[in-house]
Order: structure tokens, then C-alpha cells, then sequence
């Protein structure tokens, strides 16, 4: 293992362990290889930078995908993530909503849905685990 691969899985461990391993086991009967340049390159590289703490990260993140419009699955798994590592659902809403303006509304009330299918999830979660 590379030290960027386990840089990249000690970050991932703490925003959304789930998410990576899913994500690995979609991809090794077909680009086992695409998984470990996700933990090297995105996560032991990138997120795993000083000059912007993991709260922000995700929050950059968030909006990024919402611009995209199509990428409902890592948008729900990035606020998971962001959920995970302290941003409240209030600051996940608000920046979601800010794409409106520079990405249209459809794409910023796509997100804003699926934020709502991630904390109804979650609560359900919790509700379930009392």
C-alpha cells in the first residue's frame, strides 16, 4: 500500500467509510484500479492538503457536484460526508441553495432533494437505533 492510499482511506474512514467501500466493490470485477486512484489521488492527495479543513472541503464539495446537476449518488455520499465531519444541515441547505445562482434552480432543487433523502435517512437511522 502506497502512503497516499492510506493517507486516502485515514480521511475517508472519517468522512464516509461506507460510501468508499461500496464504491470498491462496485468497481473490482470491472476497474478495481479506478477505486485506489479515488483514495490515492482524490483523497491522499487533495483532501488530505492543510490548507483547508475537512468542514470546508466538503462544503466546496457539495456545491461543485450540485453545479453538475447528474451526480446525485456522490452528492448524497458527500453529505454524508459533511454531516460526518461537523457541517450542520443548515450550512449543506444554504450552500446548496447558493448554486441556484450560478448553476439554475432545477439543479440546486435537485440538491436540495437529495440533502432531504440523506437527513431523512439518517434520522430514520437514528429513530431506529433508540
Amino acid at each position: 500500500m502506497s502512503d497516499r492510499y492510506q493517507k486516502g482511506i485515514e480521511k475517508l474512514k472519517i468522512m464516509n467509510p461506507d460510501s468508499y467501500k461500496t464504491l470498491e466493490e462496485n468497481l473490482e470485477d470491472i476497474a478495481p484500479d479506478m477505486a485506489r486512484y479515488v483514495a490515492e489521488f482524490a483523497y491522499g492527495d487533495i483532501y488530505s492538503r492543510s490548507e483547508l479543513d475537512m468542514k470546508i472541503r466538503e462544503l466546496v464539495t457539495i456545491a461543485s457536484i450540485t453545479t453538475l446537476g447528474s451526480a446525485q449518488p456522490q452528492l448524497k455520499s458527500h453529505i454524508h460526508g459533511a454531516l460526518n465531519v461537523g457541517c450542520t444541515p443548515e450550512e449543506i441547505i444554504e450552500v446548496i441553495m447558493q448554486m441556484a445562482v450560478y448553476a439554475g434552480f432545477p439543479k440546486a432543487l435537485n440538491g436540495i432533494f437529495s440533502a432531504k433523502e440523506v437527513f431523512e435517512e439518517r434520522d430514520e437511522k437514528i429513530g431506529n437505533s433508540e
